[in-house]
């Protein structure tokens, strides 16, 4: 039995609709990594491969892992389709990857990915476990209380669902430094091997903000658990104005059917 309540959390609706928007700022991220062929490359938590196949592209041996067996099976889709017989994908958990064996990858990236696993001390030893001496860690997180897009929308989000169980740990606590620092720390690694620095996601949506905002009613997993809850309250109308003025208040396109939307991520640099 999955005992991983995320699951059942990314395979709802279709988080591919929302990739989409994502997939420049996934292919300008991935220049970023110094990643080159022939390197192996595990990218957790990958959805359908936003940041995956561009590594790929690259020259990488990529394994892309993720809990949600309909990413697993686009991300597959995508690789073939791009001819990309060094890219695969297969379901796993960021809290236990005991599948993987011990110091095999030369770069382990999670870009909005492992955050959202449970257990972020588990999460941080099994990056640790997997990747080789001398290799790196790279996550991207989102920022909690920062002003833009993603943080927010969970923010307002948060504000119309019922409180979590006990015990449950938010993943924008990953946004937090200190938090970083004592999870990889109690890993085994050295405060000096992490950097952070503050980098940019920008959401591109062929559509006008407020069909943005419904695309993530229907297809993003923690949107659609809001909506759920608002629902029964009453507040579903109210929850849908909030959005739509959030995504209207960041939109930088001056075009009716174009939503650009950056959004501040943490970048953090694990060196093993």
């Amino acid at each position: 039995m999955n005992t991983n309540p995320n699951k059942e959390l990314w395979e709802k609706g279709d988080f591919t609709r929302i990739a989409q928007t994502m997939r420049k700022s996934g292919e300008e991220l991935v220049a970023k990594l110094g990643i080159t062929s022939g390197m192996k490359v595990l990218d957790l938590g990958c959805g359908d491969g936003t940041t995956a196949i561009p590594e790929a592209i690259l020259g990488a041996e990529v394994l892309g892992v993720d809990i949600a067996s309909n990413l697993v099976a686009a991300g597959n889709i995508r690789a073939q389709k791009e001819s990309l017989a060094n890219c695969k994908f297969q379901e796993g958990d960021a809290s236990n990857l005991s599948d993987l064996n011990d110091k095999s990858f030369d770069r382990v990236i999670s870009i909005f990915g492992a955050m959202f696993a449970p257990r972020p001390f588990d999460v941080a030893k099994e990056l640790v476990r997997v990747t080789k001496p001398g290799g790196k860690i790279i996550m991207g997180n989102w920022i909690p209380g920062d002003p833009t897009l993603v943080a927010q929308i969970l923010k307002i989000s948060s504000a119309y669902t019922p409180p979590p169980p006990e015990g449950f740990i938010s993943p924008m606590t990953w946004g937090v430094e200190t938090n970083v620092i004592e999870r990889f720390g109690q890993a085994g690694i050295p405060m000096e091997n992490i950097s952070f620095e503050r980098d940019t996601y920008t959401f591109i949506a062929p559509y006008s903000p407020a069909e943005f905002v419904a695309s993530f009613k229907i297809y993003y997993g923690p949107t659609m658990n809001a909506f759920d809850a608002a629902e029964k309250n009453g507040k579903s109308a109210e929850l849908e104005q909030e959005l739509v003025s959030l995504f209207n208040s960041q939109n930088k396109s001056t075009e009716s059917n174009l939503t650009i939307i950056p959004a501040t991520f943490l970048r953090v640099t694990v060196n093993c």
